[in-house]
């Protein structure tokens, strides 16, 4: 007879499932062999199944014992397979009913006590489970996070190995866990605070609207980071599929503390030191990196240049695709990574750039020299890029007079929901799932921002003039879409371009000076005119 008990292998988000078998033959001296691709974590399940179950006073037959983690030709990794393990040991050793886990999927790590530890990536295991037909049993510490699956499958999450055999036998009875709890979302510092800067908040509310990408240029102390800092503020709140792909990603990285989920939009800023792995994800065991656990929210690099060359470029593929792939020599990983990024940088090394007016102690090609760390590629994909001016003293001592968060996140809620509104017409759906500007396909974008005859003369020039990529190009039609959306709809407008192609002087600098684009001496040319 061979015991065959239901787990998952994690690949990506993706939960796969893996049958367990176990069997138990005459002839051996009760050492346990487990084969199908496990790595060290699922090797090393041999001695805590012993001692678990040496804890509840069952010791091992002295017989060849063989575990079969099938699909054999899938890597598994992790702790969890320790418990479907002991449950299958238990059900060969006639401790258990043969059809103890039938209906469930099993997954858990041991403790030498015959404890069951909590393990990552509970929620889409259930999710998983539930898509299968099946029940759950997980530790009683993940199990808040996987009842979030909902569905009628059965939770069993029990404290111990002994717990659960009870249950099994019918001498006890688990209760079935009840969801985490929604966290309270923190408090958002209020963009009224910031002082100055009209433009930087301007650029700020229509990043939050599109889901843009933006990059803000500006001496210390300019209120680049109080800025970035506030735009979580202006987000929507996330909805029901949004954030059950949020809580997956972060369910597998381990983040979801006693089951409890957010309906805030991620906002994630790591170190200047970060490496690639730690960006995209991957390592000897793949696991979500910042670009990941971003997902659906905001990814916030200060001190852009300070990041490594190689770490910066390789966010330019899911800047287009919306997801990581990590390929190994043996298997592929793919996480999705569909985030806003937001970067700040100070002009040169020196920190204040040629046009403070200050004397540079690092040289006259300071400010190129620094810059030119941030590859092309990569400042091609920001669809607004502004420079902020030093803040003077005059604008710290006036008073408060600018618009609250609140007021702006009103303005950007009905920008994202006329966007998603769009979305549903043209899928002719009725759900409340949409996509932003910023990540709309570019045949759809063809057909809702189409320029009037004006706008599209000036887009043309410009796009000759300052030398733009087809990418920039797309990019201003859905930064236009967006300033349209602001207005309340309608279509895009010469007004609404101008807009546009003025948050991109910056980039228009740098092709001047790589002898691409044409010097402008008249930026008022493009500057938006009155409706």
């Amino acid at each position: 007879m061979v015991a065959q008990i239901t787990t998952f292998a994690f690949h990506g988000v993706d939960a796969r499932p893996v049958t367990v078998q176990v069997q138990l033959v005459n002839g051996g001296n009760n050492a346990i062999t487990i084969v199908g691709l496990p790595d060290k974590a699922v090797s090393e399940a041999r001695e805590r199944v012993r001692a678990a179950l040496s804890a509840v006073g069952l010791g091992l037959p002295v017989k060849r014992i063989t575990v079969n983690l099938a699909p054999a030709d899938l890597p598994k990794e992790g702790s969890h397979f320790d418990l479907a393990i002991a449950l299958g040991l238990l059900i060969e050793m006639g401790a258990a009913p043969a059809d103890a886990a039938a209906g469930f999927a099993v997954m858990g790590e041991l403790g030498l006590d015959g404890s069951i530890a909590p393990c990552a990536g509970a929620l889409p295991a259930a999710v998983a489970a539930n898509a299968m037909g099946l029940g759950l049993i997980c530790p009683a510490a993940s199990g808040a996070e996987a009842a979030w699956a909902g569905g009628d499958a059965a939770i069993l999450a029990p404290k111990s190995l002994i717990q659960l055999v009870n249950h099994l036998k019918g001498t006890q009875v688990l209760s079935a866990p009840e969801p985490g709890a929604l966290e309270t979302p923190a408090a958002i510092p209020d963009l009224v605070d910031v002082k100055g800067q009209e433009t930087a908040k301007r650029a700020l509310e229509v990043a939050a609207a599109g889901g843009h990408n933006l990059l803000m240029v500006g001496p210390p102390g300019a209120g680049k980071s109080m800025l970035a800092a506030r735009l979580p503020g202006l987000l929507p709140p996330l909805s029901p599929k949004e954030m059950l792909e949020i809580s997956m990603v972060q369910s597998l990285a381990g983040l979801l503390e006693g089951g409890r989920l957010s309906r805030a939009r991620p906002f994630r800023a790591p170190h200047h030191s970060a490496s690639m792995a730690a960006m995209i994800g991957g390592g000897v065991r793949a696991k979500p990196g910042e670009a990941s656990l971003a997902h659906h929210g905001v990814l916030f690099l200060d001190e852009l240049p300070e990041f490594a060359a190689p770490v910066l470029d390789c966010l330019r593929q899911p800047l287009e695709t919306g997801d990581v792939l990590i390929a190994r020599a043996n298997f592929h990983v793919r996480y999705p990574a569909r985030f806003q990024l937001v970067a700040a940088m100070n002009p040169c090394r020196c920190g204040y750039g040629r046009a403070s007016g200050r004397a540079c102690g690092k040289g006259p090609n300071c400010e190129e020299i620094y810059q030119s760390r941030i590859s092309g590629p990569l400042l091609d994909r920001m669809d607004l890029a502004i420079e902020l001016p030093a803040v003077t003293p005059a604008d710290l001592a006036a008073p408060a007079l600018g618009e609250t968060t609140a007021t702006v996140a009103a303005r950007v809620a009905a920008a994202r929901e006329a966007q998603y509104a769009r979305g549903r017409d043209a899928q002719g759906t009725g759900g409340k799932d949409g996509v932003t500007n910023a990540a709309l396909a570019d045949a759809d974008l063809a057909a809702v921002a189409e320029p009037d005859a004006e706008g599209a003369s000036l887009l043309s020039r410009a796009a000759e003039t300052l030398g733009l990529s087809a990418r920039a190009y797309m990019r201003i039609l859905r930064v236009a879409r967006t300033l349209a959306d602001l207005e309340g709809g309608g279509g895009v407008r010469r007004r609404h371009i101008a807009e546009a192609v003025s948050f991109r002087r910056r980039e228009t600098t740098d092709r001047v000076k790589a002898g691409v684009a044409q010097p402008v001496e008249n930026l008022t040319d493009f500057a938006p005119r009155a409706p």
